[in-house]
């Protein structure tokens, strides 16, 4: 996703294996939509690494010098593109858990409002 205009994932590397079963999805996203997924998304740097004996993964670094690590074992070429796309509109910010389900700065003293309130 862009930040003010700006996309946060710099580079996308696609680690595969050539010989292994799990890789058999990753190999035919590769051959098929890779190249148009690079077309579309000129700003991003794609780059193949063959790791023999691992299973595939792709690994997303962002501006905010964080990364992402997604395992696609076994995974279709289509869902492959889902998570390269994921990766992509992704900003890079580490996940938090949200204590409550309601967020503010200035928490009320009489509590947070509700449609069950009886009179």
């Amino acid at each position: 996703m862009a930040l003010r205009g700006v996309w946060q994932l710099k580079k996308l590397i696609v680690s595969y294996c050539d010989w292994g079963g799990s890789s058999r999805g990753i190999r035919a996203f590769m051959e098929s939509q890779l190249p148009t997924f690079k077309e579309k998304n000129p700003q991003l740097e794609v780059v193949t690494e063959l790791i023999r004996g691992q299973h595939p993964h792709l690994k997303g670094f962002y501006k905010n010098k964080n990364e992402r690590v997604i395992c696609v074992k076994n995974l279709t070429p289509d869902d492959i593109l889902l998570h390269a796309t994921r990766l992509r509109n992704a900003l890079g910010r580490k996940v938090v858990k949200l204590k409550t389900r309601h967020v503010t700065k200035h928490p009320s003293v009489q509590g947070t409002w509700t449609t069950d309130v009886k009179f």
